[in-house]
């Protein structure tokens, strides 16, 4: 039995538009002044998707407009698949970062594996060889069966979709906090490199030119997914499985190939190629013709389908993955079916563009959908949300400074290594394939990963990196610090940051203090980037991250990508060579609200947030790459979570060395989160060298031993511990966790 859409006078009186995700205000809106009457089934479910936040970003643009997104080096900003970002040589980097959120809550293996297709798709999309992966996880305590369950599907859907395809997955973050437990957060950056003569962009102009749609077939997945990232969750709510997408890692592998040749040999017909991301195929069109200012007519009745009798509103709302949409010459359809049938895939022309600025869609000889079609994309409703800055804020600022307790520094330290956000993602970053095309240097596990670029002395270094707790205790300079600390992995590795992508990942903006979350972290975040010259040049936003009514922390993910200008700049964070001295670079204070030390302490966070100097930050930046590209340094490790102990724990794992240190300082010191530090080894024959560069900035705290053990010092007591003991705490704590009867 077919369907029955309602009429256009059914979805009016029964408010079905409300179920979709419009308000009355935006109904009025589409009824008033832009149709002069009220929109069909299909027309109300194209606005629907095109006007929520995950498509049109109508509450965040306001707070987007903040950030600086030019800069000398920046080919291509926000607003195209990914942005670019030149590198030399005729060459440039390409990267974006994706959220995949709400569909991993629901089906988490299918949610992070298309989380990551998207993303790829994104980066090809431009005319770039995706060439890495890496990923930023939330996930709740992994102390109850769902979270355990959620997270072990979303690292084997990360890595089923990474390892298929071909493309290596070197690198990321992984936290543990109880606000992600009912919706966590799972974000996706893609690399990829390009010549700069073959950038593309996805638009549709000239008039009688081709649409065509390549690759895999229509199918209801994924239909009001854009729709489905816009709304909260809670326990009453049926979990919406017909939301999140099915994807195929082998289609895609094919689809990549295909359209990077493409983009390499037609670009004589090639006008423009775009993902079938969010929303499918209406986003898709219409953004392709918003941007260029044309027009479009289509004809549903070639869309490829795999399920019979679709409705014009599924196949436009329809989120199945591994397709693209192109604009081609007229005249040359040919060329492209022939192309793509070489990679048996679906290559069909199904429209037009014309000059007249609409959007007309046709099924079975009848015009289903005729409207502006700025009204989708470019003309979508701004919000100017109100803000109110949360209680919690205030009572934070007049908090006493957090006193840890007075347990031995080595009791502390063992405990600290065993808590799943400081503990080892080894049983994690294994089950991915980092190596895959062979031009991995430094994989999982460093401060950064680097990927050569072939053919040349040059490298890139990428990072993803967000303190969300520093964030709820103070958006702004939490925000901040989650951008100098992405730049902090890749100065560490030798690399000069270039630019970042983000993750913009908070709850209800319709709260006004959630919104105000927002916006006052995008002020840290700017700032930070205006110092460290690292424009924002692509990224999205995730709204309405909330399991009954609980916001997670404000999570904006920071990922960010630096070139390494010769191949024997590239530095890793273990120490090196027994002998060598070791190096504390920045000051040290009783930095402990928002730690992990008083997470672990308390249970909870609370507090002032320490002060946080950027042009400080950026003098120590500076210096650090400095010595680096000098050849002074045989290791460097950038200090965050868990403080100096951990970092010198981290810097003598896997290496069989040991470290001996003295630090002038208490107990508690060692685990303070002070920013704008860095653990740094050299050989002892640079020691006047380094004073030099340093100055008052350097203190040398030790010495790399031979004897695989840590032994530290403070200006309290002292401990020495096996490496190996601890080793095998840090490495075994998460398997452990993940054992553990509940």
């Amino acid at each position: 039995m077919s369907f029955q859409e309602p009429s256009p006078k059914e979805i009016k009186d029964t408010g079905l538009y409300r179920q979709w995700g419009l308000s009355d205000e935006e109904y009025h809106l589409i009824e008033k002044n832009i149709l002069n009457r009220q929109p069909n089934f299909t027309e109300t479910g194209l606005f629907s998707v095109m006007w929520s936040e995950h498509c049109s970003y109508k509450n965040s643009k306001p707070v987007l407009r903040k950030f600086p997104t030019s800069g000398p080096q920046v080919l291509q900003g926000p607003g195209e698949g990914a942005g670019v970002v030149d590198i030399g040589d005729g060459q440039a980097v390409v990267f974006k970062a994706e959220s995949h959120n709400h569909p991993s809550a629901i089906e988490p293996y299918e949610g992070a594996a298309t989380g990551v297709g998207g993303i790829i798709r994104d980066i090809f999309s431009m005319g770039a060889r995706p060439i890495a992966i890496l990923d930023s996880l939330r996930f709740g305590e992994l102390d109850n069966d769902r979270t355990k369950y959620i997270f072990e599907e979303v690292v084997a859907g990360i890595s089923g979709y990474g390892n298929c395809i071909g493309i290596p997955t070197v690198g990321g973050e992984t936290s543990f906090d109880p606000c992600y437990k009912g919706n966590p957060l799972v974000n996706a950056m893609c690399v990829g490199l390009i010549n700069q003569e073959d950038i593309q962009k996805g638009q549709a102009k000239g008039v009688g030119n081709t649409i065509m749609y390549v690759g895999a077939k229509t199918g209801r997945d994924g239909i009001h997914g854009a729709t489905f990232a816009s709304e909260e969750f809670n326990d009453e709510q049926e979990s919406q499985r017909s939301a999140v997408q099915v994807g195929d890692p082998f289609m895609e592998k094919l689809l990549m190939e295909a359209c990077l040749e493409l983009i390499k040999d037609y670009q004589d017909i090639l006008v423009g190629i775009q993902d079938m991301g969010a929303a499918g195929l209406v986003s898709s069109s219409s953004e392709m013709a918003s941007k260029a200012g044309s027009g479009l007519v289509l004809n549903l009745d070639h869309v490829p389908q795999r399920e019979s009798h679709m409705t014009p509103y599924e196949m436009m709302l329809s989120e199945s993955q591994e397709r693209m949409l192109l604009c081609i010459k007229k005249g040359h359809e040919d060329r492209i079916i022939d192309l793509f049938k070489k990679y048996d895939l679906d290559a069909v022309a199904i429209g037009y563009v014309t000059d007249d600025g609409n959007y007309r869609l046709y099924h079975h000889g009848k015009l289903v959908a005729d409207l502006p079609v700025d009204a989708l994309a470019e003309d979508a409703p701004v919000y100017h949300k109100p803000m109110k800055e949360p209680e919690r804020i205030q009572a934070f600022q007049e908090m006493e400074e957090y006193q840890p307790l007075e347990n031995h520094p080595l009791d502390t330290l063992k405990a600290l290594l065993q808590q799943a956000s400081l503990a080892s993602k080894k049983s994690i970053y294994q089950t991915y394939d980092s190596m895959v095309r062979t031009s991995t240097v430094v994989g999982p596990g460093s401060d950064a990963a680097v990927i050569r670029i072939r053919g040349t002395r040059k490298a890139l270094a990428m990072t993803t990196d967000c303190n969300s707790r520093y964030l709820y205790l103070n958006p702004e300079i939490g925000g901040q610090i989650a951008v100098a600390e992405a730049a902090r992995n890749i100065l560490a590795s030798g690399g000069q940051p270039l630019a970042i992508t983000d993750c913009l990942n908070y709850g209800n903006p319709d709260k006004p203090e959630i919104f105000w979350e927002l916006s006052t972290s995008v002020d840290g975040i700017s700032s930070a980037c205006q110092v460290l010259n690292t424009p924002v040049i692509s990224g999205n936003v995730s709204l309405y991250n909330e399991y009954n009514g609980e916001a997670v922390y404000p999570t904006p993910m920071i990922g960010m990508v630096g070139l390494i200008e010769d191949l024997d700049h590239i530095t890793t964070s273990s120490f090196k060579c027994a002998g060598d001295f070791i190096y504390l670079v920045g000051q040290t204070k009783a930095d402990f609200n928002g730690s992990e030390l008083q997470k672990m302490e308390l249970g909870r966070i609370e507090g002032k947030l320490m002060d946080f100097d950027l042009a400080y930050e950026k003098e120590i930046q500076n210096q650090v790459l400095k010595a680096i590209k000098q050849g002074l340094i045989n290791s460097a490790h950038d200090l965050s979570e868990g403080g100096l102990a951990i970092g010198l724990a981290e810097s003598v794992f896997d290496t069989e060395l040991g470290a001996k240190v003295q630090v002038d300082m208490p107990n508690s010191y060692l685990f303070s989160e002070t920013q704008s530090r860095f653990i740094l080894s050299s050989s002892p024959e640079n020691y006047q060298t380094m004073k030099e560069l340093f100055g008052d900035h350097l203190k040398k705290i030790g010495q790399v031993t031979d004897d695989g053990h840590l032994s530290i010092q403070t200006n309290q007591e002292s401990f020495t511990v096996a490496v190996e003991e601890i080793q095998e705490l840090w490495e075994e704590a998460i398997p452990c966790l993940l054992k553990q009867k509940v």
